[in-house]
């Protein structure tokens, strides 16, 4: 189906095409192989640019650009789909590139050894340089055309079953000949193109054929009959929408009229010139949009994840990081600490008495408390050290360096967390139900978080064993 509407767009039956691509594009491309996947993309396109679904093509093309640099390939499918993509980026205007890719996609079907794939790509990398040729300097001319009709009469020896890329080959081999001079092999060259695709009338090979009689006329001075073929070759891409072909023939159609002081034709031929000019600026403008989009896309996207990563390293409730916050933030700060020759610090802190809290004055008043005991915390502690609610009414803070030489930063720290609690005015929150105290567990040493959770987690118990609302210190960890 792919391959019939590329047949309707050569023939100039648009409305059928659309039609049919519709079709087609609904279609998942093969899966089996990512190379030929990416071939039937890039495929794609083409015929969507040709239509002018600019976004679409542009999405295609994309998608289908990204295993072409991943690695080194000898697929067909591969080659295929350089090739292609060469055409497309041509055809936008984003010539080095198109270039580049046309010259790899020779390289690849080389290693290929299909001669079907290899006729594709040295069509598309003799017809780009035809074009370089033709609208570069004129004194570089000659040499780009001969290296092009080397790469095409190459391509004319293989054995290709593609009656398209075989009129492709000879179109622009006629148009290389023409080119170095040989006039009378670029004439029948030209004939057989025109004659070739006027027999299923292949619109694009009749431009093609048309052009290259066009160039032979006028380089033997007959300008009336140049200008005949040149207006045939304008109108035959523009019935297909080709607007690499529209402007390159436009503008020697207008050079034809110039020379033959033709002020109407030329100003018409430069007015097509201009409208394929403004398409292919209008596509890149397109393409520049798209661009932007799809970074301000990827850009909230990264931002969402990071939010939910955000949002689920931290307690809802107090607002502090929860225990994977915790756990995925100690790593650094532990190796910060030591490696500036400081002891870590872990405090951990539980609430006294916080069930009956919570059955005297209700779980709301129970976590109204929470979030005081979290305010209070933070209060005490400083920017750079990492309090997290671990679970329940437990909490934990990891002691950053303290930049200074007191060495019992831990336990001070922590009694004047237990201070804090024990002095706040728990009247607006609590009432007059029993006001809750905190009883800390601390522990140091150059060691890990589990570690040192453990080793606070036994100076917590004692302080609980001797009556609560107190600090204990466990001794330093010595990992040897």
């Amino acid at each position: 189906m792919d391959l019939r509407v590329r047949v309707l767009l050569n023939a100039g039956r648009l409305p059928e095409a659309n039609a049919v691509f519709d079709e087609v594009v609904t279609k998942a491309p093969p899966s089996t192989d990512r190379w030929v996947r990416s071939a039937v993309l890039v495929h794609r396109a083409v015929m969507a640019w040709r239509l002018g679904r600019i976004p679409l093509a542009l999405e295609l093309a994309a998608e289908g650009w990204l295993d072409v640099d991943s690695e080194t390939t000898d697929s067909p499918a591969a080659a295929q789909t350089m090739g292609t993509l060469g055409y497309l980026l041509e055809g936008i205007g984003h010539r080095h590139a198109a270039l580049d890719m046309v010259r790899r996609a020779v390289e690849v079907a080389r290693r290929a050894n299909g001669p079907d794939t290899l006729a594709q790509c040295l069509q598309r990398l003799g017809g780009t340089l035809n074009f370089r040729a033709a609208s570069g300097p004129a004194a570089a001319a000659p040499a780009i055309f001969e290296e092009a009709r080397g790469y095409l009469a190459e391509g004319l020896t293989l054995d290709t079953v593609d009656g398209h890329v075989q009129r492709g080959l000879l179109g622009a081999y006629g148009r290389a000949l023409a080119g170095i001079g040989e006039l009378d092999d670029a004439e029948k060259a030209g004939r057989k193109t025109l004659e070739m695709a006027s027999e299923i009338s292949d619109h694009w090979g009749m431009a093609v054929g048309n052009w290259v009689l066009s160039t032979v006329h006028r380089a033997r001075g007959e300008l009336v009959r140049a200008r005949t073929l040149a207006s045939r070759s304008v109108a035959s891409a523009q019935s297909i929408h080709d607007t690499s072909l529209m402007l390159r023939f436009s503008l020697d159609l207008a050079d034809i009229c110039s020379e033959m002081d033709d002020a109407v034709g030329e100003s018409a031929a430069l007015r097509c010139s201009v409208a394929a000019g403004q398409k292919a600026s209008e596509t890149l403008q397109e393409g520049l949009g798209q661009a932007l989009e799809h970074r301000q896309a990827a850009l909230r996207a990264q931002q969402l994840a990071a939010a939910a990563q955000e949002a689920a390293a931290r307690d809802p409730l107090t607002g502090l990081a929860n225990r994977l916050g915790l756990e995925a933030a100690a790593a650094r700060l532990l190796e910060g600490t030591a490696s500036r020759g400081r002891v870590p610090w872990l405090v951990l802190v539980d609430v006294d008495w916080f069930k009956g809290v919570n059955d005297d004055a209700g779980h709301a008043a129970g976590d109204a408390a929470l979030r005081e005991i979290a305010q209070l915390l933070r209060r005490e502690c400083r920017t750079d050290d990492l309090v997290a609610r671990w679970a329940g009414d437990e909490f934990v803070v990891l002691l950053g360096d303290n930049g200074n030489s007191e060495h019992e930063v831990g336990p001070t720290v922590a009694e004047r967390i237990r201070a804090a609690v024990d002095g706040h005015d728990w009247s607006m929150v609590l009432g007059t139900t029993r006001r809750p105290t905190v009883s800390i567990g601390v522990a140091a040493g150059p060691a890990k978080l589990d570690q040192l959770f453990a080793a606070a987690d036994m100076a917590l118990y004692r302080a609980k064993r001797h009556g609560r609302n107190r600090v204990e210190v466990e001794p330093t960890i010595n990992v040897n």
